[in-house]
This record gives structure tokens, sequence and C-alpha cells, in this order.
């Protein structure tokens, strides 16, 4: 009896680490066979052109793929494909001070995406993603606030395309 239930377990805990190859800890379904991704550029399509925000956002984005699932980042052929560009760079207020004067600003970066699984096309998605950050308006969105806006807006912005793409939230 006590060799069944060694075979038993022994076999339960071969199914566990077989069943995460294909889904992750993190939400990531992963189909079968995929291996690799690519990041292609996001051109910056905004009116309001912000330099190197194009470059910033692809690397937020590989890096959360990176660190949340197994597959291999190349530069071309990818299972995996991700681009699109960045259609809103815009800050604008939100409240009014009784002088008419801005008493906080919103700072809101929307990026479409084109998403493609070359092993399940059916996953195909083309969505667009967007969110902001407020900030005083009596505030420049300069030097170190303005790398913790993008920061804090690309963190959710990515979060959301890998909901989106992989975990299928």
């Amino acid at each position: 009896m006590k060799k069944y239930i060694i075979y038993f377990s022994l076999l339960a805990f071969s199914f566990i680490l077989l069943g995460c190859k294909f889904y992750s800890f993190t939400g990531a379904s992963i189909p079968p066979g995929t291996e690799s991704y690519q990041v292609n550029r996001f051109e910056n399509t905004a009116l309001l052109i912000e330099p190197g925000l194009e470059r910033d956002f692809k690397i937020a984005l590989e890096d959360l793929i990176q660190n949340q699932t197994n597959l291999t980042l190349v530069p071309s052929k990818g299972d995996l494909i991700y681009e699109g560009e960045i259609t809103e760079y815009r800050i604008s207020p939100t409240t009014a001070t009784s002088d008419n004067r801005a008493a906080q600003n919103r700072l809101t970066i929307t990026v479409k995406l084109r998403f493609f699984n070359r092993k399940k096309p059916d996953d195909d998605i083309e969505q667009s993603f967007s969110f902001f950050y407020d900030y005083e308006g009596s505030a420049q969105l300069i030097g170190s606030q303005k790398t913790t806006a993008h920061e804090e807006i690309f963190e959710r912005i990515t979060q959301d395309i890998f909901n989106a793409t992989l975990a299928k939230w």
C-alpha cells in the first residue's frame, strides 16, 4: 500500500511540474511551443513629442515580459510580436482654483498595441491602453518627477498589456 502512495505522489508531482511549463505563477498562460517574443519599436505619434519616450516604453515592456515569463527576447521572428504607437502624451488640468488656475494637472499617455501570436493567431489583438499621473498644478513636470510619472504610467500600461495578451484577463 505504501508503495502505491509513493508512485501516486510522484505521478501527481510530475503532472504539476509539466503544467507549470504552460502556466506561470504570474498568471501568464503561454501556448505550447511558444518560446520567444519580440518587441518592435513603438513610434511616438502623439502631438506632444517627448524625446526617448518610445525607447523607455519598449524597454519597460521587454523587462516586464522577461521578468514574468520564461520566454526569450529575440530581435526578429519571435513567436509573440508586440508593436504599436504612442498615440497620446497630454498634460491637462484636472481641478482648478477659485482664480482659474490649475490646482492639479494630469499627464496621460496612451499606447496603441498590435499583438501577434504566431502560434495561435486567434489571440491577435489591436487595442489601446492608457493611464495617467496626477501632480500639483504649481509644479513643473521635469527631472525626477517626470521620470517617476513615466515609470508609474509605464508600469500600469505594460501590466495591462501583459494581462490582455498573456494572462487573458
